[in-house]
């Protein structure tokens, strides 16, 4: 499985140009979306040196920033919050299903502390799972904690 993970970040990585980074990335409500959307967003914040500051809902694919990114380039404000749920795909007829492959890659890029956090709360299933406050301060950097974060004066927001 950890190949299929490496594979699907390389693939992201190999399908996009990347220019140094002019600003700071900001999160404050982003509701998720398809998996490969996230990965080359994170990709290329990664190779770019972007800073991530997670000030807000990070929900489903967007909770990849903490997998994909450095920990010195991504950090979490008293206001993050971040939500996992097992990847699901739309159906022709317009349901939707669990997608168990994309969980499982998903599952495991996350760093080993929020592998076992998803695991005490009942794993990636349907349903959301919020990690905040006190825990999520225990896994992600605290935005004060690395001159990175404070280096880049311009910020653009991802909202959606």
């Amino acid at each position: 499985m950890r190949h299929i993970s490496l594979m699907l970040v390389s693939v992201a990585a190999a399908a996009i140009s990347v220019s140094p980074a002019s600003a700071t990335m900001r999160i404050i409500g982003d509701p998720g979306g398809a998996v490969i959307d996230y990965v080359e967003r994170f990709e290329a914040a990664r190779v770019s040196g972007e800073p991530v500051i997670i000030d807000g809902a990070c929900l489903s694919a967007c909770t990849l920033a903490i997998a994909l990114l450095p920990r010195r380039q991504v950090c979490a404000t008293p206001k993050a919050v971040l939500g996992f749920h097992a990847a699901w795909r739309r159906t022709p007829n317009g349901g939707r299903v669990t997608s168990p492959l994309v969980t499982q890659v998903m599952y495991e890029v996350y760093p080993a502390n929020v592998r076992k956090w998803i695991a005490r709360h009942g794993g990636l299933s349907e349903r959301l799972i919020l990690l905040r406050g006190h825990e999520l301060a225990a896994m992600v950097p605290a935005c004060d904690a690395g001159p990175a974060i404070r280096a880049r004066p311009t910020t653009r927001t991802i909202r959606s």
